[in-house]
């Protein structure tokens, strides 16, 4: 790791344990995250969006040995699929635990993705908690491709900007998002752009 890295690391680490929000670089497009345990920062988020509650967030984690911290239960098939698939995927899971309410759905369910990206596993490591992760727009607008896609309502209303892979040109694609039911049944909800 970099000592750029390791600073924009550490940076961001402190700014989200003091309650702040953050707008940084992910594994699939550009996200704004905060600490998904603490509910006020949460709520930041979903005021800097202008989203409903009711529209749940995707939490990060760095492993899936994480998983059952925040996952009543986690089916075998969830560790197959996180284990084949080669591209960003988000899962679904029933029965959400140990989270703030305002970050988990209605029925009771979280998505998570357990993230690859290098600047995310060594955040959420570092953090020693799970990470918010939700596209950096407005409710209702696109999703940001780059970074100098993301508006300046959004730049200025996060807490810190991660000066990292800000230059980067290619455009970011969202996951694809799998809903695992009990039983094993599941549902593609998103299919990963290609």
């Amino acid at each position: 790791m970099t000592p750029e890295l390791l600073a924009e690391i550490k940076k961001a680490n402190e700014v989200i344990r003091n309650g702040g929000i953050i707008l940084y670089p992910t594994d699939t497009i550009w996200g704004i995250g905060c600490d998904a345990t603490n509910e006020k920062a949460v709520e930041k988020i979903y005021n800097l969006k202008k989203r409903e509650e009711s529209k749940s967030m995707i939490l990060l984690l760095d492993a899936e040995g994480r998983l059952l911290q925040y996952v009543k239960d986690v089916p075998d098939q969830a560790y197959d699929l996180i284990e084949v698939s080669d591209k960003p995927l988000t899962i679904i899971y029933d029965d959400a635990k140990n989270l703030p309410s305002n970050l988990i759905a209605a029925d009771g369910s979280i998505a998570i993705r357990i993230c690859k990206d290098e600047f995310c596993k060594n955040l959420i490591g570092q953090m020693r908690k799970p990470l918010v992760s939700t596209s950096a727009n407005l409710s209702g607008e696109k999703s940001p491709a780059t970074f100098d896609d993301i508006s300046e309502e959004i730049k200025n209303g996060v807490d810190h900007i991660v000066n990292w892979r800000q230059h980067e040109r290619q455009s970011g694609q969202a996951s694809e998002i799998i809903r695992i039911r009990k039983g094993g049944l599941f549902e593609i909800v998103r299919r990963a752009s290609s």
